[in-house]
């Protein structure tokens, strides 16, 4: 559950072995050839994976229309067969299609990929017209079968695979509670293990937060339900990041910097000693680390007697200053007081997960958590959330993603047609669809670059593969089948975490393919390598040359777009901190997420290995790392400014208002000279957050209060958009 977040990958591999194994099924019974086989074997697994509408009605309707693309694209195959200028033309032309239909979405682009896959299946088993009416029947059948096997088989609801997805997040907390444990008994020589591990718990924490925000709208009854576990499942991942530091800074001899737990390979902070083993608070904080563990991890229908109960109140009860153990350090009271936050963001998922709960075991401060939580919720229905904006169109015409990128995979397409007909006059389409295949999900040349090296990398292994299976299955058609359905299975659970993976699989089921229709040769599969080769390279020439957007412009964009992002909830979160109106936080903070998530994927080519720029690619992983830290403060701000209106122990503050006057303006400064709107404007730094507010003469809080840590946090807002000015080149400026 946990490494398969809402079992997406192991649907999507079941599903499409199962409309596969069933569309063979069918013709075998039929007594189809071994081409029609293939061709529907072909259809069906396109039918599967093309599909990507989370409704399960949105799905039914773009696999009916995706019939009538399907029986175009084969006629158009079958009647073009043997005039090859007419027919290279209209593959051109259906390419360019294809690709400008993304612009209409999922449905767009789940019918612009049925077209082009079954176009490519009519080359592939030599489509004629006389051959047009049965095809037409294999083509329906694959259809139908695929429907029965998404609908009747391996069935998925956007309810089911919400249920999933929020049973992954448990099981995710636990793991994160796990490396956290491991990171209190760490020795010291182990600890940049244990804080890479932790980094990417806390990371896979985040994914899954994402997805379940992705599947709100649809997995849900109504807006508030969404809203409630929108919000309660941001404050697990808030309280759980921030026991991470917590537990860090008890470690290490001063404060830890929230960048350590963002930044890959960031040394561990430097530590006194290992903890003493038989130390009395040591032994504690592991003790309830494996009961807020056991709370995570276990549902609510698993309890039984009082067990549970008393974990949960012992660990709720750290909220209380009087609770936590008199002997502790100062960093130590903290890790249980953030222990205590823990729990309590658990109580409020287990409520919003499972319903109300049996109350008789209640503690006073379980009773009070209740009392906040049942507040809160009645808020929920009170904060309207952002209207889209509708006015915002977009770019258009060349400047619209759709139109270039249908533009630059038709003159790369067209580029592999003429080199794949040098190289082979029967297997030029390889080329083609190679050339296809780097341009989907990508946006810039670095990304089209990275991903034509993957794909020639597993292309190369993969034919390996195809000579030892293709010798070993000889002419053993059903042994062939299932092995081509192991690699099916393999090639779908693999992709979205391995595109290099996921091209080996191919491969080695084409080899398969090639034996079944007794065209298999190892020259065969070398000229595999050879169109592969061919078709990223016409990809990259044609992404470089052809309204071209460089890595580093796209980038920028991103970037500018995640600083806007902090921007509205740094300012939203103030404004409701100092005692403004309430707005809608968690959604203007999963908006940031979400930019943030681009921007990440945006950097990987030049964060990947293969990158020759070793500075920039450290430069771009450092701006990443200070926006994830900037990203986490700034939930944090929100989720505490979320508590305001209701709260008995948070209450706003005026100062607030004027200590985060800077950070939005030097967030301006960095977003103009990012998108080059102004470059003559520099970022400002000086004294603290907290000696600002100490000019008014009421003093800093306590270091145990609310209002420090929203301090805290502003303080490291401050310090990160400030950091951010060096690597992007921004002047700065000291003020007194």
């Amino acid at each position: 559950m946990a490494s398969d977040p809402g079992l997406l990958r192991l649907a999507a591999g079941l599903r499409t072995v199962a409309a596969i194994g069933l569309t063979l099924a069918v013709l075998a019974l039929l007594g189809s050839p071994v081409a029609h086989m293939v061709a529907g074997a072909m259809t069906a697994m396109v039918g599967t994976f093309a599909i990507r509408e989370k409704t399960v009605r949105g799905q039914a309707v773009t696999l009916a229309l995706g019939l009538p693309v399907a029986l175009a694209a084969m006629a158009l195959g079958a009647m073009l067969h043997g005039m090859v200028v007419v027919s290279d033309v209209s593959f051109v032309a259906l390419i360019f299609g294809a690709v400008y239909c993304r612009r209409f979405g999922d449905r767009g682009t789940a019918l612009g990929l049925i077209g082009f896959q079954v176009y490519f299946v009519s080359l592939f088993v030599g489509a004629s017209v006389g051959q047009l009416p049965r095809l037409s029947g294999v083509l329906a059948i694959a259809l139908a079968c695929g429907a029965v096997a998404r609908f009747a088989l391996v069935r998925e609801t956007p309810q089911r695979v919400l249920g999933r997805l929020r049973e992954a997040f448990r099981a995710r907390l636990a793991q994160l509670v796990d490396a956290q444990t491991r990171l209190l008994d760490a020795a010291p020589e182990d600890l940049d293990d244990v804080l890479d591990e932790l980094r990417r718990r806390t990371a896979r924490v985040h994914e899954v937060a994402l997805l379940i925000q992705g599947r709100l709208e649809d997995g849900t009854r109504d807006a508030a339900a969404a809203s409630l576990i929108q919000r309660r499942v941001a404050d697990a991942e808030v309280a759980a990041e921030r026991l991470g530091m917590l537990l860090l800074t008890a470690r290490s001899a001063e404060r830890a910097d929230t960048l350590t737990l963002h930044l890959p390979g960031a040394p561990a902070p430097a530590v006194a000693a290992a903890p003493p083993r038989e130390d009395e608070t040591t032994a504690t904080l592991r003790r309830d680390l494996a009961a807020l563990r056991l709370l995570m991890a276990r549902p609510v229908d698993a309890d039984r007697g009082t067990a549970v109960a008393h974990v949960r109140n012992r660990l709720l009860g750290y909220r209380d200053e009087e609770r936590i153990p008199p002997g502790a350090t100062l960093a130590a009271q903290d890790v249980f007081r953030g222990i205590g936050e823990a729990a309590r963001s658990v109580l409020g998922l287990r409520l919003a997960l499972d319903g109300p709960q049996d109350e008789s075991d209640d503690s006073p401060a379980t009773t009070r958590s209740r009392e906040e939580f049942d507040a809160e919720d009645v808020s929920v229905t009170g904060v309207d959330g952002a209207e889209p904006d509708t006015d915002d169109a977009g770019p258009v015409g060349l400047a619209r993603p759709t139109t270039r990128a249908a533009f630059q995979v038709s003159v790369g397409s067209a580029l592999a047609i003429v080199g794949g007909e040098l190289l082979s006059t029967q297997r030029w389409y390889w080329a083609v669809l190679t050339c296809w295949v780097v341009f989907l999900n990508t946006a810039s040349t670095g990304e089209i670059v990275v991903k034509g090296y993957r794909r020639l990398l597993g292309t190369v292994l993969g034919v390996v593969a195809g000579v030892l299976l293709a010798g070993a299955v000889g002419h053993h058609t059903w042994t062939a089948f299932v092995l081509v359905l192991a690699c099916v299975f393999a090639m779908f659970f693999t992709a979205p975490v391995s595109y290099a993976l996921m091209s080996f699989f191919v491969t080695a089921m084409l080899g398969l393919l090639y034996t079944l229709l007794n065209t298999y040769s190892l020259d065969v599969l070398v000229l595999r390598i050879e169109e592969t080769a061919l078709g990223a390279a016409c990809g990259i020439v044609a992404a470089m040359l052809v309204l071209p957007v460089r890595t580093d412009r796209r980038t920028d964009e991103h970037l500018a777009t995640v600083l806007e992002r902090l921007g509205d909830v740094v300012a939203g979160a103030v404004e409701q901190l100092s005692g403004g109106p309430a707005v809608d936080l968690l959604d203007r903070a999963r908006d940031l997420d979400t930019a943030l998530d681009d921007l990440r994927a945006s950097t990987r080519p030049l964060t990947h290995p293969i990158t020759p720029l070793r500075g920039r690619r450290e430069t771009a992983r450092y701006v990443v790392a200070l926006l994830e830290t900037a990203a986490y403060h700034a939930r944090s701000l929100a989720a505490t400014a979320e508590l305001v209106p209701y709260s008995k122990r948070v209450a706003a503050d005026p100062r607030l208002g004027r200590a985060a006057r800077r950070i939005a303006g030097n967030i301006e400064v960095l977003v103009a000279h990012v998108s080059d709107k102004d470059t003559s404007g520099s970022v400002e730094a000086g004294a603290s957050i907290a000696a600002m507010l100490e000019t008014d003469g009421l003093g800093v809080p306590a270091a145990n209060t609310v209002t420090f840590r929203v301090l805290r946090h502003l303080q490291r807002l401050d310090e990160g958009v400030s950091g951010l000015a060096r690597p992007l080149g921004v002047p700065s400026s000291t003020r007194a």
